[in-house]
């Protein structure tokens, strides 16, 4: 940690490519399926690699940022790696990292040296397919010494703009970067802008393409207890009766773009030692991802896959009487979906918050989406030193929310504490609910301080 804040990038591959190069290219030892985006990719990411556990093979994951432990990140079958493994895995490549610093100018980041352990870890396990998370952007992203035999890109809208650029265009031509030649793309549903880059990618490097709402897409969606029921027409068949433990809309989507992202992987999407890529994915460059049957997954491994799913911190419910809720959006669009997905799927009479965000993002923006679902908000700090002072969100939030409902906590315990006696003033502990958001690291601490298990 000592090498500097994983959100300050440099926009360069060279000190990463020197690293794996030193390793021995693990990245190289196993397929890659890849995952970019602004919003839904770690949902996305941990879908895929559910439904690919689901089907035998031995998986790794790579996501980022952690909810309590950096150990979360670098997953092996399912589980986080323990202390011993993380030690390990950077006892492997502390002596190479030293090698590329010697060699002068910056020295190799905190992420950079993340993912080289994560890459060595996964090809020490070893696993059958990583399912790799990009940590920001995609183009100059250290993940991206990794060439994904499948790419796969999330709804994009406007977040780290300082690093990415002001508009979709150009941070979709950021996230773009992770589609390679002869790969298979699969795109979410898109803003036209971004779909238009995205597209002319596809056809640049010569990949093909699966679009939700075209190839693929969720055809049926109801509330059920717990989650949703949902059925999926895929890239190779409709799969039905799918239970779905997240709420809402948006992980649908993301629950249809896994089940494609897998489809894709598991009917032939090039490895990286193919040669002829496009007898390998069976369609020309730049044209749509369509096959027969041939490509089609088990449906009840795809219900036994999705029903298991879990993606921690992401509208999770963590205590009742009254509710309680964690929910990691930190942007506008982040919050419009929770905030849609809280109105479908609780019947709550009274929602108090507690808010807690980095200084750096669109604060304004993310209250404007919360205001019209909370009764009151609790404003506070979490333990990032990216998060915006008290006094400073409370008067934010008091132009947006008015005086009244605005209640400043300089601790999130008192915060979280405070939130639960006004939800609960009302005695309708069945219909009170209590919604902890506006940052990664606000969800993860309050997972510590509510002591909640499991990853």
């Amino acid at each position: 940690m000592a090498r500097g804040v994983e959100w300050e990038i440099d926009p360069t591959l060279d000190r990463i490519r020197d690293l794996v190069d030193v390793l021995g290219e693990p990245q190289r030892a196993y397929p890659v399926i890849h995952v970019a985006g602004t919003n839904g990719k770690t949902s996305t990411a941990r879908l895929i690699e559910a439904l690919l556990r689901e089907r035998g093979l031995r998986t790794g994951l790579y996501t980022s940022p952690e909810l309590t432990t950096l150990r979360e990140r670098i997953a092996i079958d399912g589980e986080s790696i323990s202390e011993e493994a993380f030690v390990a895995a950077y006892a492997d490549v502390a002596p190479y990292v030293e090698l590329v610093d010697a060699k002068g100018g910056s020295r190799l980041s905190f992420f950079e040296v993340l993912t080289a352990m994560a890459f060595a870890a996964f090809a020490d396990a070893p696993v059958d397919v990583a399912v790799v998370e990009v940590g920001m952007g995609g183009t100059w992203d250290a993940t991206n010494v990794a060439d994904g035999t499948v790419a796969v890109v999330t709804p994009i809208g406007l977040d780290h703009t300082a690093y990415l650029g002001e508009t979709v265009e150009e941070i979709a031509g950021e996230k773009a970067g992770i589609i390679k030649p002869g790969a298979v793309a699969v795109l979410a549903q898109q803003p036209v802008a971004a779909a238009e880059v995205l597209l002319r990618k596809v056809t640049e490097v010569g990949a093909a393409v699966a679009r939700e709402g075209i190839e693929y897409g969720v055809v049926a969606r109801e509330v059920a207890f717990g989650g949703q029921q949902i059925a999926i027409r895929g890239l190779h068949g409709t799969y039905d009766d799918l239970f779905l433990p997240l709420f809402g809309e948006h992980q649908a989507s993301n629950a249809a773009t896994a089940l494609a992202a897998v489809e894709a992987f598991a009917s032939g999407a090039p490895t990286q030692g193919d040669v002829d890529l496009d007898a390998a994915t069976r369609v020309a460059p730049g044209a749509p991802y369509t096959e027969g049957a041939e490509g089609s997954l088990d449906p009840a491994l795809v219900r036994s896959g999705l029903a298991g799913s879990a993606s921690p911190g992401r509208l999770e419910v963590v205590r009742t009487g009254p509710t309680v809720l964690l929910d990691a959006a930190h942007n506008p669009a982040g919050m419009a979906a929770s905030v849609a997905t809280v109105t479908e799927s609780f019947g709550f009479t009274r929602l108090v918050g507690v808010f807690a965000a980095a200084a750096d993002k669109d604060v304004a923006g993310v209250l404007d989406q919360l205001e019209p679902v909370l009764a009151e908000l609790v404003v506070t700090r979490n333990s990032s030193p990216r998060s915006m002072p008290v006094d400073e969100l409370a008067e934010l939030a008091e132009g947006i929310f008015g005086p009244e409902r605005v209640h400043p906590a300089e601790r999130l315990d008192d915060a979280i504490d405070r939130a639960i006696g006004l939800a609960e003033e009302t005695g309708e502990y069945q219909g009170a609910g209590v919604l902890i958001t506006g940052s990664v690291v606000t969800v993860g601490d309050a997972r510590t301080l509510l002591k909640v298990e499991g990853r």
